[in-house]
């Protein structure tokens, strides 16, 4: 009896050229070239939060934070 052949893990989400986070790493890569010779010193911010919406609770608070964030700005530690 010979041992049986363990099977190559397969991603099961299809490719990875084209989920979301290669999607977005193009885009991104993309923006920072055409950047750079308009605004030399142009970066992405290093660290973000990401969040799943679940639910509409979810959904209505992350909206309102979004809506209510440009009235923040001038309280941010990156407020110039």
């Amino acid at each position: 009896m010979q041992p049986e052949e363990i099977p190559t893990p397969r991603n099961k989400f299809a490719p990875q050229s084209k989920n979301l986070a290669s999607i977005i790493r193009g885009f991104k890569s993309s923006v920072t070239t055409q950047s750079r010779p308009i605004h030399a010193d142009f970066a992405w911010q290093s660290r973000f939060h990401e969040h799943i919406i679940r639910d509409k609770q979810s959904y209505h608070l992350i909206r309102k934070y979004i809506r209510n964030n440009p009235a923040n700005w001038e309280n941010d530690q990156f407020y110039i």
